[in-house]
């Protein structure tokens, strides 16, 4: 039974003190590295969204092929933040959750979970609607706009090899789109997922009906979307200066940390959650912070 091929939903851990992406290069490694992954696997990619500090897939294959699949990123990936950031084994101890999906139990269960992938970013407040969201599968089904971008075929070996950052040999067909990574409607298979929902209007049913999205309501949390992670860590270095004369976050005593974060909530809106991760804190250090002083 372990070696069939069935539906997976692969969730990693939470960084709660840190962050997966720094800058949007880092997502385009991340994309890329996805495309890298998918081409040299036995597992199908059915949906997919990378966000600051975590990632999840739909992915088809045996559980050994996921499992294989999704360490394999999570090893090209820890390697490029060691040589980016200095970060060695950085996402070596956070663990995967794999939950099998029934295909046929007749709770529409493969569709809830690509929903709840899809829906990530907007339960994040990061945007309004799934197909906004650039790092991952959000734009890929129903889009009536056909996929632009240059083959891979087209390009030199030296500037795969740039783009990529990595000695991969992918399809020639798929396409590198102005952003710098490897479109994933080259790779996902989006016939499949389309036929899963049969309409755009079924499929977003599905999105705005997803645990996430409930979760978001129920919490009564505000329709306009926050800012990111990566615009809070830009800024930072900047404010830690204009504020205190000290170059990072780092550098400041802890009432300067305090009144840092009191700043960051009152000028981006940021929750305990965001600070923590933003500033390398751990939610507990970051909360106290917030309370003292």
């Amino acid at each position: 039974m372990k070696y069939l091929r069935r539906i997976w939903l692969v969730t990693t851990d939470h960084l709660v003190d840190g962050l997966w992406f720094r800058e949007m290069e880092d997502f385009k490694v991340g994309m890329n590295y996805v495309a890298v992954q998918a081409s040299r696997s036995r597992v199908v990619v059915l949906a997919f969204i990378l966000m600051s500090n975590h990632v999840h897939f739909v992915l088809y294959g045996t559980r050994e092929d996921v499992l294989a699949f999704i360490y394999g990123f999570k090893t090209r990936y820890s390697r490029y933040l060691q040589r980016k950031y200095g970060l060695p084994e950085f996402l070596r101890d956070y663990g995967v959750d794999l939950q099998e999906i029934p295909e046929d139990d007749g709770q529409e269960s493969p569709e809830r979970a690509i929903a709840y992938v899809q829906m990530n970013s907007v339960a994040a407040n990061i945007c309004l609607h799934a197909s906004q969201y650039p790092w991952g599968s959000g734009d890929a089904f129903f889009n009536a706009a056909p996929a632009k971008g240059r083959p891979l075929g087209t390009l030199s070996g030296r500037a795969k090899r740039r783009i990529l950052h990595c000695v991969c040999d992918l399809p020639d067909s798929w396409l590198l789109g102005d952003d710098g990574y490897i479109l994933p409607s080259s790779y996902l298979d989006v016939s499949y997922v389309e036929q899963l929902y049969r309409t755009p209007k079924r499929m977003n049913y599905f999105l705005v009906n997803s645990s996430k999205a409930k979760r978001r309501l129920g919490a009564g949390e505000s329709e306009l979307p926050s800012f990111r992670d990566q615009t809070i860590l830009s800024v930072l270095p900047d404010l830690c200066w204009t504020l205190f004369g000290k170059h990072g976050f780092s550098d400041l005593s802890e009432t300067e940390q305090s009144e840092m974060l009191r700043q960051l909530r009152y000028r981006f809106g940021s929750q305990v959650n965001q600070l923590a991760r933003v500033t390398g804190l751990s939610y507990d250090a970051a909360a106290r912070l917030l309370d003292s002083f």
